[in-house]
């Protein structure tokens, strides 16, 4: 797809400032909206929303379907009237600068609680939207509440845990769980509906502001996920359940050992014998949510690195073809149904870093699909393909992403060569590398330019949002509630006149 040139921010909605621990969906994502409005960009990209599990990742969901409950508006359950002013109040002393998972959880889900009480007591209001609901996500809806359901009744433990009838899926365990839990079922489905209820209203504010928003489609699944349990026919599985082959990528100048993501792999015979009909069924979904998707590890749907699953390291594995040209007519043709506007192409962000293959560059060429640059990666030489003279206008270009350091923070670590090529690339001191990073993007022929929000607040390393390497303490990062300032807006208002973003 050819997308008009344009520029954005990406910020993920739990970054959002907010005095309830978390940022929301709620007043502060609007004030956003507006802000980023009045700077004249027209993208406002996001991670995944999907419920978090371990490690509070964005890309570990317990479902590649549903919503992120942490993310829905206290306030705006206040003005429904499924919460009282004193739930509010009632709240731990959080931090403003960034997320106490641990603090944030127990509190939430309380709250949420309360919110469900109040609609069970008094249901005539929403109890004909949240039947619609139910019933129009049906396809996913029913596997994930069951699944979170029984999680819970098993005191939270991955779903490989259970007692085999409900492990194994046998019906009558199902039907009996289905009556025991019925409860709870309807809890984790209307904690959906009020999430998908409050960010569709955000979605339609943003498009009437002419702001379009970029989602992310992860290309692997968490193993302890509904989707794994509910479909284990479609991974590599062996009888008990358990992952023969999990996904990774080989040692390279950033690890000598690889890294071995754990996620289960796909039987891309068996999807390709369906027609891809999880999958389309999720790109439908991520398009009614939002305007743009990403493809997170797009290389995997040319080939993807496979390590049996028992290894520790990711040493000694192997590439596999993965489902390539065929995936990507089935999602052509599927979106071509009346879901895009016909013609436009799909419109897909192919996230296409790190090991490029000619297989990989021949796949984005026969479906024109814009891949990423990320300027951060470019300083080693003019030769760099991340350097803005070697970009061409059908691709992203971002100063950084959410995987590596702010801006400051990498000038700060950068090796003397690369500090003094960049300065020289970009005729600066250094005094200003954030804004120096941005207008370089924003004047390139790329399409589409994208910067993350810490790069704009001039932010250093310890505004980082991930250390893919690291273990707990990530995707905590939040902005304060006057960092949304009007001369910040009107540099990048100047930017995006100058060069007709």
């Amino acid at each position: 797809m050819t997308f008009k040139r344009s520029s954005g921010i990406l910020l993920h909605p739990s970054s959002l400032s907010g005095p309830y621990g978390i940022g929301d969906i709620g007043p502060q994502a609007y004030r956003f909206v507006d802000w980023l409005s009045s700077t004249g960009s027209k993208l406002w990209q996001v991670l995944p929303l999907g419920p978090t599990g371990y490690g509070d990742s964005p890309y570990q969901c317990f479902s590649a379907f549903a919503g992120n409950p942490y993310l829905i508006s206290p306030e705006d359950l206040l003005a429904e009237g499924l919460l009282t002013r004193n739930d509010l109040e009632e709240k731990p002393e959080f931090g403003a600068a960034f997320v106490d998972f641990g603090l944030l959880i127990p509190w939430k889900l309380d709250l949420l609680q309360k919110s469900f009480s109040r609609f069970q007591a008094s249901p005539e209001r929403l109890q004909t939207a949240f039947d619609y609901f139910r019933a129009e996500n049906a396809f996913w809806l029913d596997d994930y509440t069951l699944f979170m359901a029984l999680k819970e009744s098993n005191g939270g433990g991955s779903w490989n845990g259970w007692p085999e009838p409900v492990r194994k899926r046998r019906k009558p365990a199902l039907s009996k769980a289905q009556t025991e839990l019925a409860e709870s079922i309807m809890r984790y489905a209307f904690y959906q509906f009020i999430f998908f209820r409050q960010w569709s209203k955000l979605r339609a504010y943003a498009r009437e502001r002419g702001i379009q928003i970029v989602g992310d489609i992860p290309i692997f699944v968490a193993y302890d996920s509904s989707d794994v349990w509910a479909h284990p026919e479609l991974f590599f599985l062996d009888e008990e359940g358990n992952p023969t082959v999990v996904a990774g990528v080989p040692p390279d100048s950033f690890s000598a050992t690889g890294q071995l993501w754990g996620n289960p792999l796909y039987k891309w015979e068996v999807h390709k014998r369906d027609g891809y009909a999880w999958w389309l069924s999720r790109v439908r979904a991520s398009l009614q949510t939002v305007d743009i998707l990403r493809f997170d590890h797009f290389r995997g749907f040319a080939g993807y690195y496979e390590i049996p699953a028992d290894h520790k390291t990711a040493e000694l594995g192997r590439w596999v073809p993965g489902p390539g040209k065929d995936f990507f007519r089935a999602v052509d043709k599927y979106l071509g149904d009346g879901l895009v506007t016909p013609g436009t192409g799909l419109p897909v962000i192919a996230e296409d870093l790190g090991l490029v293959t000619p297989d990989v560059i021949e796949l984005l060429e026969a479906f024109n699909l814009p891949g990423m640059k990320v300027l951060q990666f470019g300083f080693s030489g003019p030769g760099n393909p991340f350097l803005p003279h070697n970009y061409v206008p059908n691709c992203v270009a971002y100063t950084g992403t959410h995987d590596n350091d702010t801006a400051l923070g990498w000038f700060a670590s950068a090796t003397p060569h690369e500090k003094e090529f960049a300065q020289r690339y970009l005729r600066v001191d250094g005094s200003d590398f954030a804004w120096d990073l941005i207008r370089a993007v924003w004047s390139s022929v790329a399409d589409l330019a994208v910067t993350p929000m810490q790069d704009v607040l001039s932010c250093g390393g310890e505004a980082r949002m991930n250390f893919p390497s690291r273990l707990g303490g990530n995707w905590a990062w939040r902005i304060q509630a006057d960092d949304l300032r009007d001369d910040l807006a009107g540099r990048l208002r100047e930017l995006n006149w100058l060069y007709k973003r």
